[in-house]
C-alpha cells in the first residue's frame, strides 16, 4: 500500500489554488503534520458544527509554567491525538516552556500505523503570562 492510499489527500493550508486552478490539496506526511496541527491548535467550541473537536490547552492559556502545566498540556495533547487522528500512534508528548515562559514548545513524537516509522512534530503553544499587579492577581480590596 502506497503511503498517499493510506493518509490520503487534505486542503493544502492556506488556502491556494494550483496550476489547473484547482484548490491545492497536500498529502503524505505532510497531511498528517496538518491535521496534528490542526487539531492541538482548535480550542473546544470553535467550531459550531463540532464543538467536541480540539483540544483543550486552550484553557490553560494563562497558567504560569510549572511542572502540573506541563503534565497538563502533555495529557490534552495526547488524548485529543488519539481520539482525533486515527492513522497514528502517539509515542510520547514533551512540553519544554522558552526562556521568556511565553512558549510552551510542544514535541510530538509519533508514528504512522502503516509503516512505524517515527516522526517528531514541534508545534508552538504561546502563553499569556500574569504580570505583577494585573488584575488578576489583586486581591478583592485592592481592586
Amino acid at each position: 500500500m502506497d503511503l498517499t492510499d493510506f493518509v490520503g489527500q487534505g486542503v493544502d493550508f492556506p488556502l491556494r489554488f494550483n496550476d489547473r486552478g484547482h484548490i491545492a490539496l497536500v498529502g503524505g506526511v505532510a497531511n498528517i503534520e496538518r491535521a496534528i496541527t490542526l487539531i492541538i491548535g482548535t480550542a473546544y467550541g470553535e467550531r459550531p458544527m463540532r464543538p467536541e473537536f480540539g483540544c483543550g490547552i486552550h484553557s490553560l492559556v494563562f497558567e504560569s509554567p510549572s511542572p502540573e502545566l506541563s503534565t497538563q498540556i502533555q495529557a490534552h495533547v495526547t488524548a485529543s491525538l488519539q481520539r482525533w487522528e486515527p492513522r497514528i500512534d502517539v509515542v510520547t508528548v514533551q512540553v519544554h516552556f522558552d526562556n521568556e515562559n511565553t512558549t510552551a514548545n510542544i514535541l510530538v513524537t509519533y508514528r504512522l500505523k502503516d509503516n512505524y516509522n517515527v516522526r517528531n512534530l514541534l508545534v508552538p503553544f504561546y502563553l499569556i503570562p500574569n504580570e505583577e499587579g494585573s488584575l488578576s492577581q489583586l486581591s478583592p480590596e485592592e481592586s
